[in-house]
């Protein structure tokens, strides 16, 4: 399979690049487990963020699990000017693909991206 490179596309929607997927996922796994995620280079846009995805995964009613390899089929990113915008789709033990999404900030560091957690919600 081709690699998911990088792209600053703003006309369009593209994969989450191969890149990214390894924090996205460790933030979901922190997700999964109930605890905030405490990684480098990754913070939550507001301070009443981490309350308000805590709430919003329990007022869904259903488990999330690791995110499986398909996630990514259906995941996307655009280039919005100063970051990308990237909604990773959610999954669960009761239901396999959920309505929840991940919406992340990523932007670019001199040392590598930064990933902003902004909201788990359904859209």
């Amino acid at each position: 399979m081709n690699a998911v490179k990088v792209v600053k596309d703003g006309e369009r929607e593209s994969r989450v690049p191969d890149a990214w997927r390894p924090t996205l996922s460790s933030i979901v796994d922190a997700l999964v487990i109930g605890d905030e995620p405490q990684l480098p280079r990754v913070s939550f846009r507001t301070p009443d963020a981490w309350g308000r995805i805590k709430s919003n995964i329990q007022e869904y009613g259903a488990h999330l699990i690791g995110l499986p390899e398909a996630s990514w089929d259906s995941s996307v990113c655009i280039w919005v000017g100063e970051f990308w915008e990237v909604l990773v789709d959610l999954y669960t033990g009761e239901e396999g693909r959920s309505d929840l999404v991940l919406q992340v900030h990523v932007r670019e560091g001199q040392d590598g991206y930064m990933y902003q957690v902004v909201l788990v919600y359904v859209p």
